[in-house]
């Protein structure tokens, strides 16, 4: 293909599980570094973004990783947008190993948002002219698609919404809705499991000090489970998912 972007990193030591394989939170985050090179390799690094008022937020996104890299294993995210819409644009994401082996595939849909306004607003006709984009997809899958939120839980766990949750935009980071909806997995699935997919939407911001709850449920596929994220007290739903696990092989 045409088009795209490669960030090549080395799995640091920090970015491991007890397994010595990189934790699907630190994959999320290499991938939100590759949109971060991807946008400064034209000119528009986040925090000039920020100078604007302006940055990037996501709505929905899939992972899916058929195994995790190792410590001081090389992996090359490959990125691309593969539809823009006047607000919004479908970003693509392929994780190679060395080798170019493909080991597992990401897609999300982010708007471009106004910081002060707290409302989406157009997409800079830079973006357009200068992004590499390519109408191929890394994965078939419906991020739009509506992920109905649960009211009973199997397992549920609360947290609350502390400074260093937040991100550059004022908003709680989307890697922090996976940490919470993790912790409230049942123990025996994070041990003798992996992440295999994860698919979330991201549906109202939590706020600085709120309290959240982290609801799980098994869902009807066997290793596969539904998730609700909600501010306590409240009917304000934050983000659903839905995650499936797969079986160590030891």
């Amino acid at each position: 293909m045409e088009n795209y972007f490669d960030k090549e990193f080395e799995l640091r030591y920090f970015e491991m599980n007890k397994s010595a394989e990189a934790s699907p939170m630190a994959i999320l985050t290499l991938l939100q570094e590759t949109a971060a090179d991807h946008c400064n390799s034209i000119g528009h690094s986040l925090f000039s973004l920020m100078s604007e008022n302006l940055g990037w937020v996501l709505l929905s996104g899939v992972m899916q990783m058929d195994r995790y890299p190792k410590y001081k294993e090389k992996i090359i995210i490959r990125t691309w947008i593969s539809t823009y819409h006047a607000i919004r644009g479908f970003r693509e994401n392929i994780i190679y190993d060395e080798d170019y082996n493909v080991i597992g595939r990401a897609k999300g849909l982010w708007v471009f948002y106004d910081i002060e306004k707290r409302r989406p607003t157009k997409i800079h006709k830079d973006f357009k002219e200068k992004w590499s984009s390519s109408q191929e997809v890394c994965i078939e899958h419906d991020i739009t698609k509506k992920i109905e939120a649960i009211n009973s839980a199997d397992s549920m766990i609360e947290f609350k919404v502390n400074m260093y949750d937040m991100d550059t935009n004022k908003h709680v980071n989307n890697i922090r809705y996976l940490q919470w909806l993790m912790e409230s997995i049942p123990e025996d699935i994070l041990d003798n499991y992996y992440l295999y997919s994860i698919d979330g939407r991201f549906i109202a911001e939590a706020q600085y000090g709120d309290v959240i709850v982290s609801l799980t449920k098994k869902d009807n596929e066997e290793n596969s489970f539904v998730h609700t994220i909600h501010v306590k007290g409240e009917d304000k739903v934050c983000a659903t998912g839905k995650t499936v696990w797969r079986r160590i092989e030891k």
